[in-house]
């Protein structure tokens, strides 16, 4: 079997979004998403992460990669994707004794590439014998090009791709491709050559175009932010996925409304079918918690009725997150947090699972890994331990 290496260069210096790599779509890092696209491939036999940050190191592990230290001499704003490559040649060569006949530079910044636009461009290079090969996605715009800087006058502007004097109908027009940006294969040994991504002949593989996105500014990523519930699979977890689950109350576990009495006493309703999957959790063996940042007795009382730990009147939740991982020796990417509102969004930073409950805001679902179908309050989280544990819970009424 051929040996084809996939590097993923993913540097710590992003000025257009700081620490873009690690940001999160569909729950999941930039870094993280093309790991797994590259290890769904049935052609990638190596996934590289060429970073220069320690966090991008640990969350490409996590998913699964090899990381290469990038030395700093190529890590700058202006190094090239194709010296990171190189360099990653040469560690993977100096690790495992044997040179790499393809190597692919896939990119971060497209966060809905798939296994199979991977396994596409590998392909090409490995099974029909192209020297390079790119994703591509049907092009068929006009493309236009001011001639000077003057734009008021029809004359100061030019057809690029087209005579601006006759407008073929898009049937009649050849079809051109743009080129995505996630993802290149090239021959190994041509590549070192040449030090280029493009040599010699190039093949073409298409990809879908609803997917062709580059994340490069802070709009762009909540563009895919909000794409990811469309166009990423609906993943959930199970058992083999998660050690430790972890709720947090107020709108997870309630509707988020609150019934005050006269005396200023606080009343929550609960979802009985909440406590029937609570309860097969903890038969189960998984370790569960209760963080809240209100200070209330109700939500100490729900923790005793349930029989679980429970932290609350908590400001930072995550440090509290991170710290009780620690003292429970849970890795924090077998945890699943489920949550609803923004106080919640650094704990899904944190965790390998965060999870949004239906009637959770928009941000939330948006940075949420998987989304349940039922609001807070409702039975969510009887939702979420059907995921881990299967459809049928065999639980004694609480």
């Amino acid at each position: 079997m051929s040996t084809v290496l996939a590097v993923i260069p993913a540097r710590g210096g992003s000025k257009g979004v700081p620490a873009k790599n690690l940001a999160q779509v569909g729950g999941v890092p930039l870094v993280a998403r093309a790991v797994r696209a590259c290890l769904g491939s049935r052609l990638v036999t190596h996934v590289v992460v060429s970073t220069d940050d320690a966090a991008i190191a640990g969350a490409a592990r996590a998913a699964g990669a090899e990381v290469v230290q990038r030395p700093p001499a190529i890590a700058g704003d202006t190094a090239t994707s194709e010296s990171a490559v190189l360099h990653a040649m040469d560690a993977h060569e100096a690790i495992h004794g044997a040179a790499a006949e393809a190597v692919l530079l896939v990119q971060c910044t497209s966060p809905f590439l798939t296994s199979a636009d991977v396994d596409g461009v590998a392909s090409a290079v490995v099974e029909d014998g192209a020297d390079t090969a790119v994703t591509v996605a049907p092009f068929h715009a006009f493309v236009w090009r001011r001639t000077s800087e003057v734009t008021e006058s029809p004359e100061d502007a030019q057809g690029v791709n087209h005579d601006k004097s006759y407008r073929p109908r898009r049937q009649d027009r050849p079809e051109d491709f743009v080129e995505t940006g996630a993802a290149y294969a090239m021959n190994a040994a041509g590549f070192r050559v040449h030090g280029h991504r493009f040599f010699g002949r190039t093949a073409l593989v298409e990809t879908d175009p609803a997917r062709v996105l580059e994340i490069d500014d802070h709009h762009e990523l909540a563009r895919a932010r909000a794409l990811a519930p469309l166009l990423d699979p609906a993943p959930v977890p199970t058992r083999s996925d998660v050690d430790a689950v972890v709720l947090d109350f107020d709108g997870t576990q309630t509707d988020d409304r609150v019934l005050i009495d006269s005396d200023g006493r606080e009343l929550v309703a609960v979802h009985r079918g909440d406590g029937l999957g609570i309860a097969a959790l903890r038969r189960a063996g998984l370790k569960l918690l209760i963080l809240s940042t209100e200070q209330n007795p109700v939500v100490a009382a729900r923790a005793r009725k349930l029989n679980i730990p429970v932290l609350h009147g908590i400001d930072r939740k995550d440090l509290a997150l991170k710290e009780w991982c620690e003292e429970n020796t849970v890795e924090p990417e077998r945890v699943l947090y489920a949550g609803n509102d923004v106080n919640d969004l650094p704990c899904f930073g944190l965790v390998g699972w965060p999870v949004a409950v239906a009637s959770a805001h928009d941000s939330v679902r948006a940075a949420a890994r998987a989304v349940t179908t039922t609001p807070g309050g409702a039975g969510a989280i009887r939702e979420i331990a059907a995921w881990l544990l299967g459809p049928t819970l065999n639980t004694p009424t609480l």
